[in-house]
């Protein structure tokens, strides 16, 4: 979803923000139709009462999703400091092994050319 927390989004371009608009508006559509059909079957409710229900139906949905898709986002985040970390001690892991491979292959080098004089 386009920044649902009020924070910016590093690298989120301008299709990330219309499919997380759409999104939403498919969520809002499901979260109406939701509420006729709940409100539907009772048929004492006058219109301004059906109304009513119907729109805290939706706010209570469309709450709930918020509250969905900010822990995911959290999580999301979470996930990729961990793993940013682990790609980081990975990489430096590495260059340990080429370091001292190259200094292996310096020393062989020089003690066979030392060897040969």
């Amino acid at each position: 979803m386009s920044d649902l927390t009020g924070k910016g989004t590093a690298g989120a371009g301008v299709g990330d923000e219309a499919e997380g608009y759409l999104l939403w508006q498919a969520r809002i559509a499901v979260a109406e139709e939701r509420a006729r059909e709940f409100v539907r079957p009772i048929e004492w409710l006058t219109t301004s009462q059906r109304a009513d229900i119907e729109q805290r139906y939706v706010a209570e949905s469309l709450r709930r999703a918020r509250e969905d898709l900010e822990r995911v986002a959290a999580r999301c985040r979470s996930l990729r400091g961990e793993y940013e970390q682990r790609y980081r001690t990975l990489r430096l892991r590495c260059f340990g092994w080429v370091l001292a491979a190259g200094t292996c292959l310096t020393s062989v080098t020089v003690a066979a050319l030392t060897v040969r004089r």
